[in-house]
């Protein structure tokens, strides 16, 4: 199983955001950079952002959008 580890390069060293990963000597390792909070992320709207996913799903009730919380809860329909 591949893992993933986050840290920042500080001197020219990777320091681990949390504990050193377990490791042994001679691991080869690929590094790639990481760009967090980019200004076309912040700008971009929660439709932007689904709309790959929008409109997909398949056989749910006519009245899901009234009655969400009987599905989701099982509360008694209003």
């Amino acid at each position: 199983m591949v893992e993933s580890y986050m840290g920042t390069v500080r001197g020219g060293e990777v320091v681990f955001e949390e504990d050193p990963p377990p490791l042994p000597d001679g691991t080869k390792v690929q590094i790639e950079p990481v760009e967090l909070g980019t200004e076309e992320s912040k700008t971009r709207t929660l439709a932007e952002l689904f709309k790959t996913v929008a409109g997909k799903a398949q056989g749910l009730p006519s009245d899901l959008a009234a009655q969400h919380d009987h599905y989701l809860h099982g509360l008694p329909k209003r």
